[in-house]
């Protein structure tokens, strides 16, 4: 029964289904933000909202009866069993923002479909050289911080007056919102030459620093995606390494019976009478 069982969790179909059911309701907890669809048909909503939960209950339970604690040592597993628990919580008025954290089971979507996955793993992979990334980030931001608010603090106090407010500018100016037309020409019309600071600032983190964490992610994503395929490797040349010991042997056995038959008679016979 637990062979059969872990057949069907494992298989395409049911994986597929899982995913349907995810997809679905999503889109009917999106619904239920909506006053005309929960007028139009805001029981069935509900309904299948109750029948997904169901549904990611009795999944999680196949689970656990088939791998029993081995189903602990995945982490996609844990997280699943994770957003399933939390939706689970009581969702009473007082707890009304339990009942939000209903939209995390569309989160399950990153676990079931193995090219999301992929990528979830190489930002994992990624965090290390991230770290190192940002804090260059950061070390940049507070020296841009520290300079803007003593050359910029007297004249924009809302926007460099204190390392706090300078930092917050500067991320907007990062991010390149309203950067030229809400910052910097203002403060050009105080101090002319601001722009080469600004300039700056966006070349070293907007186009530098920023394109080394796509970098890192790409390398990182590259780094997965050949560990895959020298582990598909492996698998394949397990498989052929099978496959030729097997031919070996029925060579071998088709050599033997070959020379059986082609033995002269007199030696069959000889060989017969020893036996008798």
């Amino acid at each position: 029964m637990t062979a059969s069982l872990q057949r069907l969790v494992e298989s395409a179909a049911f994986q597929r289904f899982i995913i349907a059911v995810i997809i679905v309701n999503a889109i009917t907890l999106g619904l239920e933000t909506s006053s005309t669809a929960m007028a139009a048909a805001g029981g069935l909503l509900l309904a299948l909202d109750r029948t997904a939960l169901v549904i990611f209950v009795v999944e999680i339970a196949l689970k656990l009866f088939v791998y029993r604690l081995r189903f602990f040592r995945s982490g996609w597993n844990v997280f699943d069993f994770t957003i399933v628990a939390i939706t689970l919580a009581p969702t009473s008025e007082g707890l009304q923002v339990l009942r939000s954290l209903r939209i995390l089971r569309a989160l399950r979507l990153v676990s079931v479909v193995p090219s999301m996955r992929k990528v979830v793993n190489a930002l994992l992979r990624a965090i290390p050289g991230m770290s190192s990334v940002l804090t260059l980030l950061l070390l940049v931001f507070y020296v841009a911080a520290v300079m803007s608010t003593k050359l910029f603090g007297a004249s924009f106090p809302d926007w460099f007056g204190t390392i706090g407010e300078s930092f917050y500018t500067l991320f907007q100016v990062m991010t390149l919102e309203s950067w030229s037309m809400g910052i910097v020409r203002p403060v050009m019309e105080a101090y002319p030459y601001a722009w080469i600071f600004f300039v700056l600032f966006i070349l070293l983190t907007t186009f530098a620093v920023l394109n080394l964490f796509i970098a890192i992610v790409v390398d990182s994503m590259s780094a997965v995606e050949h560990e895959e395929q020298e582990q598909t490797r492996e698998l394949v040349s397990v498989d052929h390494d099978a496959v030729l010991a097997e031919l070996r042997a029925i060579r071998a056995e088709l050599a033997a019976l070959r020379q059986a038959q082609a033995a002269p008679p007199e030696l069959s016979a000889a060989s017969t009478s020893r036996t008798d």
